[in-house]
């Protein structure tokens, strides 16, 4: 039927015969654009249906989908152009235009599957999309690792449609792999040290980390195959290879159950019958302090007697380890310990020099008084 449509068409064609393939060309181009404009408001339909269920993986199936389904049309409708082409022109673009297409179909299915893994992966991590989120380093790991394989597989595929042995790549790779082995030592190593990081998970993105041996401190925004990057506090960022991290110590403040508040005080030496009752007070205090985990460890204790003051400590644990709130609770403790000893009528103490006065010789005493003044008549 419809090679009887284009024949009827042809026998009106003005021009000569070597061009008639003129007229289904372009029916083929415009039937692919119906196709293309239909398959784009198909989608658009069936996004709003699906945005109104609970389930999360038809809308991502269906994103990444869209893309490449569009690019596909495109692709078959290129295809069967150049075959009308090829069939009445009598050339040879089927035999370039063939792999080519077998290519581009491969290539869109693997767009369609990194962009579903990369969706996934996004979904995952949302408190929005999900009951219970992934962790973002595990989820990224996973990502990395599936984009990865696909990747690679679909480059096998590529190579196995233009006619080379899988076989002989692979043995080709496993020979230059050890070529590749010895001159890339240093990306191996950061390699296998990423892949240390996320099996071990000494942190994860988001952690606020440090390392005592190392000028390294800041949050982790980003764990790669090769390196890290972690923002400093001056808002810098900071590109740290990953196999430095298996030669360093890390900490990592960000699990921290606590956060210690560790002062020590001093009085006056003119209060010291009231430092007894000072210091059991400020213990009695942080005791009562809903800020203060009772749990670990307190201590307020007379500890020694300083160049200007007599010095009590205070040892004990809050029970946020928010950064800004411990500094708001730390501001509360201290000023009421501030209070405790004005209300005592004490006071802090701070630097103070005192001098004595030796008694001077009666001849240095002579010498230094001053003359009475001789009244004038």
């Amino acid at each position: 039927m419809w090679q009887e449509f284009i024949d009827q068409l042809l026998l009106y064609w003005p021009f000569g015969p070597e061009s008639r393939w003129v007229i289904p060309v372009f029916l083929i181009v415009f039937l692919t654009m119906l196709a293309n404009y239909l398959s784009n408001r198909l989608f658009a339909k069936l996004h709003d249906k699906l945005a109104r269920t609970r389930n999360v993986w038809d809308d991502l199936v269906l994103d990444s989908a869209r893309r490449p389904v569009a690019a596909l049309v495109w692709v078959f409708g290129a295809g069967w152009a150049l075959e009308v082409i090829d069939r009445r022109t009598g050339t040879s673009l089927m035999d370039v235009a063939e792999p080519m297409r077998r290519m581009a179909v491969i290539l869109l299915i693997t767009w369609f599957l990194v962009r579903l893994i990369k969706g996934a992966e996004e979904a995952l991590v949302s408190p929005d999309r999900v009951k219970t989120p992934m962790d973002l380093t595990t989820a990224s790991a996973i990502g990395k690792l599936l984009r990865l394989s696909v990747i690679i597989t679909s480059v096998l595929v590529v190579l196995q449609s233009f006619g080379y042995s899988i076989s002989g790549v692979l043995a080709f790779g496993g020979i230059g792999g050890i070529a590749v082995g010895f001159a890339a030592k240093d990306l191996l190593s950061n390699f296998f040290g990423g892949l240390m990081i996320y099996l071990d998970r000494p942190f994860k993105v988001g952690d606020w980390i440090r390392s005592p041996d190392q000028n390294i401190e800041g949050t982790v925004e980003d764990i790669g195959w090769r390196q890290t990057r972690i923002r400093t506090f001056d808002k810098r960022p900071l590109y740290v290879p990953n196999a430095t991290f298996a030669n360093i110590s890390v900490e990592n403040p960000s699990r921290m159950t606590h956060r210690r508040i560790y002062e020590t005080i001093g009085v006056r030496y003119d209060d010291v019958q009231r430092v007894e009752q000072i210091v059991a007070d400020v213990r009695s205090m942080l005791s009562e302090h809903p800020e203060i985990d009772q749990s670990q460890t307190l201590i307020v204790n007379f500890n020694s007697f300083g160049p200007c003051s007599l010095d009590f400590f205070v040892y004990t644990f809050t029970k946020t380890v928010n950064w800004e709130h411990y500094h708001k609770v730390k501001q509360d403790v201290l000023l009421r310990i501030a209070g405790i000893i004005d209300g005592h009528g004490a006071e802090i103490a701070f630097p103070t020099q005192t001098l004595h006065m030796a008694s001077l010789p009666e001849a240095l005493t002579q010498a230094v008084r001053p003359e009475p003044e001789v009244a004038k008549s």
